[in-house]
């Protein structure tokens, strides 16, 4: 993985000397800019991970400095931590009005100067990759939490959760409702993982009507069950009267002959690394792409899962909701 880079926006040069090491040493790629004016260029050309920057610099200070960048569309995302004296309350309710992220006192310690870093930048990358529709951790996220699970070695489930008939509720109602579809199912997600899936649950956006959640081996069936029974029940509501009373819509086709649907449901595969031992990401991904296609062929919401590990005869278990 590619070392972060940090500007250091400080116009005392032992302090940025000083900055810059402390930086260095504790594994980052340091720019330096001497004064306001040089961190504006730096930041449109050293596309950097993460700004410090100085309140008080010449040419133009540290104020004026996070205005601009956070009225430009290409520095806008960059977290800014803002450096103050002690004392400054001021200076620091200014600079996180204007767009600062934190802000640092100086003289500062060492160990919360890497710690306040390392934050800003995990909370950069969760937004970088967040889902802009659901506000949910997107596929970068997702990838790297299930490589730390799997690097962990202790079990765990995951559920992968599709949308049949999706498509055609998108074509027959369009985006703005399907869009509201898709935040329905994330809410419904997110608040049965906070109920059933314990302290370490995690749920993320693939794309498009695709989610994931995490969960430990033994609240996996539990959170599926409660995440299809509270979308079997929201579902119908998301559709016009006469459509949930006749069960269907008539979407055309390609040739412009219409094609009758059904409502909306739910396929969940079920991958549980206790029943199903993997090492690698890929490896995971595939299983549950072979029991979710498996799911796709059985009516109505679904829940499918391996019955017993490799080595055992592999056997699929379903329950359809």
């Amino acid at each position: 993985m590619p070392k972060a880079r940090i500007l250091v926006a400080e116009d005392e040069r032992n302090l940025r000397q000083v900055l810059a090491l402390q930086l260095q040493n504790a594994g980052y790629e340091v720019v330096e800019a001497v004064d306001g004016q040089a961190a504006l260029e730096l930041a449109q050309s050293a596309t950097p991970d993460l700004i410090l920057l100085d309140v008080m610099m010449p040419r133009l200070d540290g104020y004026e400095v996070c205005k601009r960048l956070r009225a430009s569309f290409t520095t806008r995302h960059i977290p800014i931590i803002m450096l103050t004296a002690r004392g400054e309350e001021e200076a620091r309710i200014t600079g996180l009005e204007g767009g600062a992220n934190d802000y640092i006192i100086k003289p500062w310690g060492k160990r919360e100067l890497e710690l306040r870093i390392k934050n800003a930048l995990e909370w950069s990358r969760q937004q970088r990759s967040a889902s802009p529709l659901t506000g949910l951790p997107g596929n970068h996220s997702i990838n790297e939490e299930l490589k730390r699970r799997l690097a962990a070695g202790a079990p765990f489930a995951m559920l992968q959760i599709d949308v049949d008939f999706f498509k055609s509720f998108n074509d027959h109602y369009g985006y703005t409702r399907g869009d509201h579809a898709i935040q329905t199912l994330a809410r419904i997600i997110l608040t049965s993982a906070q109920k059933h899936g314990g302290g370490d649950a995690f749920v993320g956006h693939i794309g498009g009507d695709d989610f994931v959640a995490l969960t430990t081996p033994e609240r996996a069936e539990v959170l599926a069950e409660e995440i299809i029974a509270r979308f079997n029940e929201a579902v119908t509501e998301l559709y016009d009267a006469e459509d949930r009373e006749r069960g269907s819509i008539e979407v055309p086709n390609r040739l412009h002959v219409n094609e009758r649907f059904p409502l909306m449901s739910l396929t969940i595969a079920l991958v549980s690394t206790d029943r199903m031992p993997v090492s690698h990401l890929a490896e995971l991904i595939d299983v549950a792409q072979e029991l979710k296609s498996h799911g796709k062929g059985i009516p109505g919401s679904v829940l499918v899962g391996e019955r017993r590990g490799r080595g055992e005869g592999d056997s699929k278990d379903s329950k359809v909701a």
